[in-house]
């Protein structure tokens, strides 16, 4: 049973169709990812998100409409904490031709929209929120 909460918060960017993404490498396997990353005691979610695009990507980001909130238990992978993950469709005023990342063993890059499902993403939440965004292209509402 977890002792604690671990709640993470990640950014989604659409662009012409292409979703961004990270790659990271945690202990020996590339895990395919949002960017973004875990909330700091005393910090808000909003200034968590933006912290986490600064630090990763050297962004400065503006958060638009919520996403999607983990509505399921899930037991962190890693530690012994429940994890609370918290996505957000997010804008850039504007937009890199290329992304540069601050953080060791991470490589982000676009992926066509069209590509997207959940088994692009390897951690259980973003396999939810891959899907949901699978569904909404198709229906075109996003």
């Amino acid at each position: 049973m977890p002792d604690r909460f671990n709640i993470r918060v990640y950014g989604i960017l659409i662009d012409c169709e292409r979703l961004l993404v990270n790659e990271e490498k945690i202990g020996t396997r590339l895990v395919t990812k949002f960017p973004g990353g875990g909330l700091e005691l005393g910090e808000g979610i909003a200034d968590g998100l933006k912290r986490e695009w600064k630090e990763e990507l050297g962004l400065d980001i503006e958060i638009g409409d919520h996403f999607y909130t983990t509505d399921f238990f899930q037991q962190s992978a890693f530690d012994n904490s429940q994890v609370i993950s918290i996505y957000y469709l997010i804008h850039l005023a504007q937009l890199p031709e290329s992304f540069t990342n601050n953080e060791p063993n991470e490589h982000t890059f676009w992926l066509p929209l069209s590509k997207v499902n959940a088994d692009t993403f390897h951690l259980p939440i973003d396999k939810v929120v891959g899907q949901m965004l699978c569904t909404k292209h198709a229906t075109r509402s996003l």
